[in-house]
């Protein structure tokens, strides 16, 4: 049973795992969108999301952290600055697996398209900005504009009133 075991060891001892992982992230950091297995990409995206958090600070802790799991400068430098400036705003949820449907030839493994969301520009509309985030609950719509109008109706009718008994005393 596999009660409580939240890794999936990818069939490979801890070492081999972890250089797999180290040279996934920096070939999606690089490339921005790699293809690979469905079980290998849900494994990378424990393994990526939170280096990507971490890139958001650019300090040299963090720096030094992120390259530690990567090994990499290249990826390291290409994370703190393209990769970073794009999802300074993006609260998490920086990956998006795409499942594919053919499967691999050898071993029939289901694959798919592991990219970075902020650079598909499919999804994007061609890089154009982003909307402004709504609050909802507070719209000053209808329910402003009725009110004022009421308001201002009031001191008129207060008046016409007023003008009517001046007229008649």
């Amino acid at each position: 049973m596999r009660h409580g075991k939240k890794i999936n060891h990818l069939g490979r001892k801890h070492s081999h795992r972890a250089a797999l992982l180290s040279n996934m992230a920096s070939s999606l950091i690089i490339n921005k969108r790699i293809t690979t297995t469905v079980a290998k990409a849900k494994a990378l995206r424990k393994y990526v999301e939170p280096l990507l958090t971490k890139a958001k600070n650019d300090t040299t802790h963090s720096r030094r952290t992120v390259f530690s799991y990567l090994g990499n400068k290249e990826s390291v430098k290409e994370l703190f600055g393209e990769v970073a400036a794009k999802i300074a705003d993006r609260p998490g949820g920086y990956t998006r697996i795409i499942k594919m449907s053919d499967t691999r030839i050898g071993d029939n493994a289901e694959t798919c398209l592991m990219e970075l969301v902020d650079f598909n520009t499919l999804y994007t509309k061609d890089g154009a900005e982003k909307k402004a985030k709504t609050r909802r609950g507070r719209s000053k719509a209808k329910g402003a504009e009725d009110t004022t109008a009421v308001a201002e109706e009031k001191p008129k009718k207060a008046a016409k009133k007023a003008d009517k008994k001046e007229g008649e005393e």
